[in-house]
């Protein structure tokens, strides 16, 4: 009999290691994971190294434990999709929570997409695969392997990068959301509604 995946969002974390984790973000999303230090991370925190190194031994532990606290927050919107049967309804409402996101938590995302280390460290971390797999199937309405797994790329690097390109600094959320909203609807060949369309042209 196959076990199902243990959820991300059923992963606990004692205080001590959530504030670990607050501090390191902060830090990697300013310095990347390559310029942050157990060290910084335990100044940033006003402890020492050794009581940070008490709740994680490695640093490539805390880009972990980053990485499945921020797919977590998509993971309800994932088993939706899925208990629905893959419906249009469903795809937009996945979409629309992947867009959000990414503009709520605009430097964290990008940081999360292209950082070297946590590119190798979530390309060897089985479970974050495969809820990347399952994300884009269920977004695409299609069947999780090569092709998702493609379109992953594709999508999650244009949202990413166009949330934080210098052209779009001075974008308010609700312009970035129109935009992104309207465009990544004709990639996924998902209906572009009227009211959307008045949307996007009025910002």
């Amino acid at each position: 009999m196959t076990t199902a995946p243990q959820k991300f969002s059923a992963i606990t974390r004692t205080a001590a290691q959530t504030r670990v984790l607050d501090a390191a973000l902060k830090l990697i999303a300013e310095h990347g994971v390559s310029g942050t230090s157990l060290q910084m991370i335990a100044d940033a925190m006003g402890v020492t190294k050794a009581a940070v190194y008490r709740q994680f031994k490695t640093k490539e532990e805390i880009v972990i434990a980053i990485t499945e606290r921020e797919m977590s927050r998509l993971e309800d919107a994932v088993e939706a999709a899925e208990a629905v049967g893959h419906t249009v309804r469903a795809r937009e409402v996945l979409l629309d929570r992947m867009i959000d996101q990414a503009i709520e938590r605009r430097g964290i995302v990008s940081v999360l997409q292209f950082d070297p280390v946590i590119i190798r460290l979530q390309a060897e971390h089985e479970p974050f695969q495969r809820f990347i797999e399952r994300l884009y199937a269920a977004l695409l309405g299609t069947e999780p392997g090569v092709e998702a797994r493609f379109h992953a790329a594709m999508l999650s690097s244009a949202i990413s990068v166009a949330v934080m390109h210098p052209l779009v600094a001075d974008f308010d959320a609700e312009t970035l959301r129109a935009q992104l909203s309207q465009m990544s609807r004709r990639m996924l060949d998902l209906p572009v509604t009227s009211s959307e369309k008045r949307r996007s042209a009025a910002v």
